[in-house]
């Protein structure tokens, strides 16, 4: 029977997180904090990213301000101007890293988007997201695209709204459990949790009981063997 995937993007159809976390090892050794570790580092760092999601989003640019914002709390010496350059110049070079498709997920697309109805739903900024589809390859393989702030439970169910969507036919997949899973069982959806090693720490939380149904596989290509 046809249904309608609503598939994540980052870190589901491509690498993503591993460039960030690229960025902050180079950001660590330039820091060269003469007490702090690198795990004592990310904590800090997290917070203030935790801090300024809410008010200025996700993507590269971000995350730069965020390097920033760390490096002026952290630093040990009086901060230079050349200093902050170098710091969010870490950040900004992940525009730039080549494109990474997870391996399965070209010929998974091809095959789902024969038997059901796609639809491609992110979080971040909206050129930058768009910049990614477009250098994957993988947008026509997509009935609709959508890019949101941010993907709670209300975000999903405007989707549903705006698409008309029947959600006891509707998955969401996806690798977030707090961005892809939670709230979309809590919208009434089904979803499909596809572990990666690299999730981004703050994407990560147990994963709650919902009014849709939960299936969990090991990787993308998997789908095949469900849908």
């Amino acid at each position: 029977m046809p249904q309608h995937l609503i598939i994540d993007a980052d870190d589901t159809l491509w690498e993503n997180n591993i460039y960030f976390e690229r960025a902050f090892d180079e950001f660590v050794e330039f820091l060269a904090h003469s007490s702090m570790t690198p795990r004592e580092i990310r904590d800090v760092l997290d917070e203030i990213e935790e801090a300024n999601a809410k008010i200025h989003g996700y993507g590269s640019l971000n995350f730069a301000r965020n390097l920033k914002q760390c490096y002026q709390h952290l630093a040990e010496h009086d901060v230079r101007d050349q200093d902050l350059r170098t710091v969010m110049g870490f950040a900004e070079r992940i525009l730039g890293c080549p494109m990474e498709v997870i391996d399965g997920v070209p010929e998974t697309l091809e095959y789902l988007s024969l038997r059901h109805e796609l639809t491609l739903f992110t979080k971040g900024h909206p050129e930058e997201q768009k910049l990614k589809i477009d250098r994957s390859g993988l947008g026509a393989f997509f009935r609709h695209t959508a890019i949101v702030e941010e993907k709670d439970t209300g975000a999903y169910r405007r989707l549903v709204e705006d698409r008309s969507l029947d959600t006891e036919h509707t998955w969401m997949i996806g690798n977030s459990p707090k961005s892809d899973v939670n709230p979309a069982l809590e919208a009434g959806l089904n979803a499909v949790f596809v572990p990666h090693a690299h999730t981004w720490a703050l994407e990560k939380e147990a994963i709650r009981p919902g009014r849709g149904r939960l299936l969990v596989v090991e990787r993308f290509e998997d789908l095949r063997k469900h849908f």
